[in-house]
């Protein structure tokens, strides 16, 4: 797998968390910046752990998710640093019949009051439809118009568009290296970690189990 982490290094475990992230100082970035590419490996570097690990384009750490609990029903994902630092907390909405999840800035467990960013919402439709999940920004510092996810996640082809279409966000396929190895394309006006906060809840909508028990429960309506 060294074209997948060339210079990686398994990290150690963080033995403490900050309630305050990063994830929404990426959301107000310079104009002129290019868009970030990442590549994501659908595999965390910690023995026995489910997750993600993220490189840059040097191909250095990025990012790391570290889940512990391998069911595909968790409550919540926590997106870190390289050093272990909560920077997003990916959370499930209960009492929802649709997939509903929504993202926070940094530790959402261990903060006094959580600080909500993003709201993202599977798409409903028995019908044909491009939309996968629709996505509502619920901080300030963000964008007030709503978002959509089209595409695939499963073939890993799908973006993140704003009300004129433009592509804040890609999901691309990586050539010859399978679906556990993808590219994420950043537009600096979302950012690197929030980006990869929408992977991590497009994942837990669209991959393995989740995914299965969805397509069944849309069968069933449409029949």
């Amino acid at each position: 797998m060294a074209k997948v982490h060339p210079n990686a290094v398994v990290p150690e475990p963080a033995t403490t968390s900050s309630s305050s992230g990063s994830g929404r100082a990426a959301v107000s970035p310079a104009e002129d910046q290019e868009p970030t590419v990442l590549t994501v490996w659908r595999k965390s570097l910690l023995f026995n752990c489910d997750g993600f690990t993220v490189f840059d384009a040097r191909g250095n750490l990025a990012f790391r998710v570290d889940c512990y609990a391998a069911s595909r029903r968790r409550a919540e994902v926590v997106l870190m640093d390289v050093a272990g630092k909560p920077l997003l907390t990916i959370r499930r909405k209960k009492l929802s019949l649709a997939e509903h999840w929504v993202i926070y800035d940094g530790d959402a467990a261990a903060a006094a009051k959580a600080n909500p960013l993003l709201s993202v919402r599977r798409h409903v439709s028995l019908g044909a439809s491009k939309a996968l999940a629709r996505i509502t920004p619920l901080a300030s510092s963000i964008s007030a118009e709503a978002y959509v996810v089209e595409g695939s996640y499963g073939r890993r082809a799908c973006a993140v568009r704003d009300a004129r279409g433009e592509a804040l966000a890609e999901v691309r396929r990586k050539e010859s290296v399978g679906n556990d190895v993808f590219k994420l394309v950043a537009d600096p006006r979302l950012g690197a970690p929030l980006a990869m906060g929408l992977v991590i809840a497009l994942d837990e909508m669209f991959g393995g189990a989740g995914a299965s028990a969805w397509w069944l429960l849309r069968r069933t309506w449409s029949a």
